[in-house]
């Protein structure tokens, strides 16, 4: 008898970080927001406002770079006193996505992801010893447009993308809101025949 597969829980991720690794950097904050979940037969698409989470995270090291920390818009020093201690925040996201994804199993999903999961990734290990997506659950909703476009990864771009296809959100910057605007793009990623 054939083993029966568990249905994927799709969860959009953003991450701010005040420099481009983690480690001598810091994840300053993180939104996630379910997208779907997809069995065998088909795709669901989420509320993309009904199932979030976000934490400001205290920097876990001295070192950033001013440019990285402007994009976000977050006041460093402000982090320093007032962010989440990562250990905290990091097992709270944890039981969430276990919460989540009760039945399924969780994958998580950015824009790019490479960016985004090495940091989430990184401190998921370093503060709570696993990951709730495995050591490779995610993916990355660029690679997905790219393979459904039938274009190089390199030539691709949200601007690039049909415009239906996009969240009619604007990209603010707030890891929240741009992780609900990338869940709206993957559940229409995954509706999209391609070209």
């Amino acid at each position: 008898m054939a083993r029966r597969m568990k249905p994927s829980l799709y969860i959009s991720v953003d991450i701010e970080a005040d420099g481009p690794i983690p480690g001598p950097y810091s994840m300053i904050s993180f939104g996630a927001a379910v997208a779907g979940r997809q069995d065998a037969d088909s795709y669901a698409p989420a509320d993309p406002e009904s199932h979030t989470f976000y934490r400001e995270l205290r920097p876990i090291s001295e070192d950033f770079v001013p440019e990285a920390l402007a994009v976000s818009g977050l006041d460093r020093d402000g982090l320093i006193t007032e962010g989440s201690e990562p250990a905290a925040a990091m097992a709270e996201f944890s039981a969430w996505v276990r919460e989540v994804s009760v039945g399924a199993q969780p994958v998580m999903c950015g824009y790019p992801a490479s960016y985004d999961w090495t940091f989430l990734y990184w401190y998921l290990l370093r503060f709570t010893g696993a990951s709730p997506f495995g050591h490779s659950g995610c993916l990355d909703m660029k690679t997905l447009y790219a393979t459904k476009a039938g274009l190089p990864l390199r030539a691709v771009a949200k601007g690039t993308m049909p415009r239906e296809l996009l969240s009619r959100r604007r990209h603010t910057h707030h890891a929240l809101d741009d992780a609900i605007e990338q869940a709206e793009l993957f559940s229409s990623l995954m509706a999209w025949p391609g070209r």
